[in-house]
């Protein structure tokens, strides 16, 4: 079969339905209407440091079917990422070498699982993910980027990623690779200037003098919460010893008595005056801690119109306030597939436990009512973990050009991934389970370790 491999910097021109196609799980992440969504309302590009590069793998031409892609980003920083790899960068300075720019796979400013190589049910997964994996690879060395990077990737992606054998990854493929490049807004510092007058940029392959070069594999730990067939929030509080059963009633009554009440919306449902709130809470975070929000109001309300029903808002009313008809605060999610994410938060007055509240319990409880077979919160905050939240590992994958930064790079990641695992297990020990209801290392319960 003859493949055409396109590198794109838009996605206007993709069929939504075509994209959409390539992945079935329903993670909503790697939908057409999100990414594009980044795009067209002004989250990514010069000034954000995210310039978009998707990996379009067409069978024949780019006149045939797309059978694969990949979502993909040249950056010029490390924010918006939660793989952190700061010191790898500072590493490469000391040393009198650039590790910007690199190419990510990832979702941008959105540290979820999911699908990062989109291969259509139809196609040979294996095959069709070398082929993508060895054209990255080949594109991140031709283009002088330090390194390519596949962030919070599925358990199938990783095993192709970074199985146990050393991966070709450079120049393995049957593919031909034509390399349709629009770099509009990308200066040379970024991108080689390599435009043919039809503006396209060919990039045969060359099998006879790449390397084999394995990628490095790196793991950390979120909190997730499984559904264990519940039917009401007391039945998962049943689960819990009665200590922790007694501090999460009390939680959730610190924010009762106070006379606060929920409402649990979805997207499509919401005015864009409620958009209008919803990033003013986003931005009021940033404001109050660190960084700078990267997500326009015009993002949001654009998901109201075109992925409302994956999106889910959760708002909080104080009838005692000053403004009794606007919310106080509000936590953003999403859903699909088998899992609820939550993404967002904000607030315009403090109240005591209605983080834990609007973040936690009221997605809980969604997941309970909606049969949602898990939850994951958001990257960190090890005080998930006392409120029903498990353990789990998440994985990432790494190909680095510079043959001794990979070396040391790779004997700091299999120090890393000790550490990670033996903390991963040890943060157990505070899950709020009864002993009798806990089987480690099970579906049922998965304190998981790839």
């Amino acid at each position: 079969m003859s493949l055409t491999l396109e590198i794109r910097s838009s996605l206007k021109d993709v069929d939504a339905n075509h994209w959409n196609a390539l992945s079935t799980d329903g993670n909503p992440f790697v939908r057409y209407e999100f990414l594009y969504g980044l795009e067209a309302t002004g989250c990514l590009g010069a000034d954000k440091g995210w310039y978009p590069q998707y990996f379009l793998l067409w069978k024949e031409d780019v006149d045939g079917d797309l059978v694969a892609a990949m979502p993909a980003y040249v950056k010029t920083h490390s924010y918006g990422e939660f793989v952190f790899d700061w010191a790898w960068a500072d590493a490469y300075d000391r040393h009198g070498e650039s590790y910007y720019p690199k190419l990510v796979c990832a979702i941008p400013f959105t540290p979820a699982t999911g699908p990062r190589l989109l291969i259509r049910g139809d196609q040979p997964f294996e095959a069709t993910a070398d082929v993508i994996i060895s054209t990255v690879c080949q594109y991140a060395t031709e283009q002088k980027f330090s390194s390519a990077h596949w962030l919070f990737t599925s358990p199938k992606d990783a095993l192709a990623l970074t199985g146990e054998t050393e991966r070709a990854v450079l120049g393995k493929t049957q593919a031909h690779l034509g390399a349709a490049l629009d770099d509009e807004g990308m200066n040379d510092e970024v991108m080689n200037d390599g435009r043919m007058d039809d503006g396209r940029m060919e990039a045969e392959s060359n099998t006879s003098s790449n390397p084999t070069v394995p990628l490095l594999r790196r793991m950390d730990c979120q909190y997730h919460w499984h559904n264990d067939g519940y039917q009401s929030f007391d039945e998962f509080l049943a689960r819990c010893t009665a200590k922790r059963r007694k501090t999460l009633r009390r939680e959730r009554r610190y924010v009762s008595d106070a006379g606060i009440t929920l409402e649990r919306r979805q997207g499509s449902s919401l005015s864009d005056e409620e958009w209008e709130w919803v990033h003013e809470f986003y931005v009021s975070t940033f404001e109050a801690k660190w960084g700078n929000p990267s997500l326009t109001a015009e993002f949001f309300k654009r998901m109201g119109g075109t992925f409302g029903d994956a999106t889910l808002v959760v708002f909080a009313y104080d009838p005692n306030d000053e403004l009794p008809d606007k919310p106080v605060a509000c936590s953003i999610l999403f859903h699909g597939g088998d899992c609820l994410y939550g993404r967002f938060w904000g607030c315009r007055k403090e109240h005591h436990c209605l983080h834990f509240e609007a973040c936690y319990y009221q997605g809980i409880e969604h997941c309970i009512a909606h049969q949602i077979p898990r939850f994951e919160p958001g990257a960190q905050g090890e005080h998930k973990i006392t409120r029903g939240f498990v353990p789990t590992l998440t994985e990432s994958a790494h190909y680095i050009a510079h043959p001794g930064f990979r070396d040391a790079i790779s004997k700091y990641l299999d120090e890393e991934k000790k550490h990670v695992r033996d903390r991963c297990t040890g943060l157990s020990d505070l899950l709020p389970f009864k002993a009798d209801t806990l089987t480690l290392g099970t579906d049922a319960n998965p304190v998981h370790s790839p």
